[in-house]
């Protein structure tokens, strides 16, 4: 490393840890390199939409962080899952070559047999001496021992590639649990959710949250398949998605019900919202791809709530859970609280 190149190291380090104490981000080394990235200012996008969520948050969300780090200073997640790839294609090829040869081998003794019982047909036909017949025998005996080794060969193989399917499948379902998104909705999952909101009410930031579950969801799956309730899931994430404006963040709460984290705003801001997706989600029309039809009978109902000082993570999701339930009580299709 050059002395120049050292210097600047040096005082990128000095910049970035002090922002790092200021805005209480924890000095892992996905946080570091993406500090370090900011004060060298070597990708300005990346420091616009940073400093943005300082604005919005008044700190950066885990989340916004993690995020910001895979798509500007790194791709951890996809690095691994194309490893995973290239594992399992060099496993599946290395089984294929085993089956292909073992199959041909037995094809090739399947022959062998079919020709010596011709040749044991003609001991009573022609007569053969005990020794033809014994040379017959020692033939079946030699080609046997041949295809009992490439099975025993292949049973192997098996053996070893069902460890390493075993293997691949355990840091495949690490890699899934490490990932922010959502894989159906697109949306950040409920691990970024729970991360956000524990850092949220940790710096005590003013926001509001926002609970959506779909109306009647089950008997969407019930009539018309479960493919079509993924596509229900995934119209209504690009609506709140859509919404996603000033710094709300949407997330895949869990099965058909979404969240929202509305960050500088109080109760009443974040009815209003709830309304206009409401009255948005009313609008959608999906299509049945089995029936070639639209289907347009979708809503989902709301629970909102805002947070308050010392209040726990788990104590706001309860308080919107809470009116989110009473919604579904009182009928669906609607936003709880009623007025603020």
């Amino acid at each position: 490393m050059s002395k120049k190149l050292f210097q600047k190291s040096t005082e990128n380090l000095r910049k970035a840890v002090p922002l790092m104490i200021k805005n209480q981000v924890p000095t892992t080394p996905t946080n570091y390199a993406l500090w370090y990235t900011y004060v060298d200012n070597s990708l300005p996008q990346m420091n616009k939409e940073l400093d943005q969520a300082i604005t919005d948050y008044g700190m950066c969300p885990p989340a916004t962080g993690e995020t910001l780090y895979r798509t500007y200073v790194a791709s951890k997640t996809e690095t691994d899952i194309r490893q995973l790839r290239s594992s399992l294609e060099l496993l599946l090829n290395e089984v294929s070559h085993s089956m292909t040869d073992t199959l041909s081998d037995t094809q090739d003794f399947q022959q062998m047999i079919d020709k010596n019982f011709d040749c044991l047909s003609r001991v009573e036909d022609e007569g053969l001496s005990f020794e033809e017949v014994m040379e017959l025998v020692r033939g079946l005996i030699s080609e046997s021992k041949e295809i009992r080794h490439s099975t025993r060969f292949l049973n192997n193989q098996l053996n070893t590639a069902s460890a390493e399917v075993a293997r691949l499948k355990l840091q495949l379902e690490q890699v899934q649990k490490d990932a922010l998104y959502d894989s159906l909705s697109g949306l950040l999952n409920r691990r970024a959710l729970d991360n956000d909101l524990v850092s949220l009410c940790a710096h005590e930031q003013p926001f509001s949250f926002i609970l959506v579950d779909i109306d009647h969801f089950k008997k969407f799956n019930d009539e018309y398949g479960h493919l079509f309730g993924d596509s229900v899931i995934k119209a209504i994430a690009r609506r709140l998605q859509l919404s996603c404006r000033d710094g709300i963040t949407a997330y895949r709460f869990g099965g058909e019900e979404f969240a929202l984290v509305i960050p500088g705003k109080n109760l009443r801001v974040a009815r209003q919202l709830a309304e206009s997706i409401r009255r948005a989600i009313e609008k959608l029309s999906v299509k049945d791809k089995r029936s070639n039809r639209q289907v347009d009978h979708i809503t989902a109902s709301f629970g909102v709530a805002e947070y308050t000082t010392k209040e726990s993570a788990s104590s706001l999701i309860d308080k919107a859970d809470k009116q989110l339930y009473e919604a579904k009580r009182l009928g669906r299709n609607r936003v709880l609280p009623m007025s603020v």
